[in-house]
């Protein structure tokens, strides 16, 4: 499964405004992928979860489909608009 679809499946999973969801990669730096996650404001608290576990179960799925996959290693910003 790609990076980017396998990103915004597991984000529209939590959000309550799956419309509002934006996922976009940026292959930037050399040694990494950057994927950009943008959700509303409304849905940045159970995006990024209690302590931050849900943001870091997303980034640890993500990190290791790409290790699995033989891609370069992975960086994931969360943000809202």
């Amino acid at each position: 499964m790609d990076l980017v679809a396998l990103t915004e499946y597991l984000v529209k999973s939590i959000v309550k405004e799956k419309d509002m969801v934006s996922v976009k990669k940026f292959d930037d730096e050399e040694d990494y992928i950057t994927i950009q996650v943008l959700v509303d404001s409304s849905d940045m608290g159970a995006v990024i979860g209690k302590n931050g576990m849900n943001a870091n179960a997303i980034r640890t799925l993500v990190q290791a489909s790409s290790y699995i996959n033989n891609l370069k290693k992975v960086k994931i910003n969360i943000d809202s608009f």
